[in-house]
C-alpha cells in the first residue's frame, strides 16, 4: 500500500514537472516491471512478455547506472524511493 500512494505522489508530481527527466523515465519502467513481472507470474510460458521484460530491465538498469555516475545523491534518493535494488557495477 506505501507503495502505490507513493507511486500516485510522484506520477502527480511529475505530470507538472519534466517528464525526460532520469528519474520519471526510471518511475514509468518500474511500473512497467511491476505491471509485467505480476502478468508472468501468471503466464510463466509468455516469451514474448518475458522477453520485454528483459529490455525494459536493461533499459532502466543503464538510466540507473547513467545517475549513479553523474548524482549518486539523487540516485541513492530513487532507489530508496522506488524500493529497488542498488545496481552492480563492473
Amino acid at each position: 500500500m506505501v507503495k502505490n500512494a507513493f507511486i500516485s505522489i510522484i506520477s502527480q508530481k511529475e505530470n507538472e514537472e519534466n517528464r525526460g527527466s532520469v528519474e520519471f523515465q526510471v518511475f514509468s519502467f518500474t511500473t512497467k516491471i511491476r505491471k509485467l513481472t505480476s502478468h508472468l507470474e501468471l503466464h510463466k510460458k509468455d516469451s514474448s512478455s518475458q522477453r520485454g521484460l528483459r529490455k525494459i530491465l536493461g533499459k532502466r538498469h543503464r538510466l540507473l547506472a547513467y545517475l549513479s555516475k553523474k548524482n549518486i545523491g539523487r540516485y541513492k534518493e530513487l532507489i530508496s524511493e522506488l524500493d529497488i535494488r542498488e545496481i552492480k557495477t563492473r
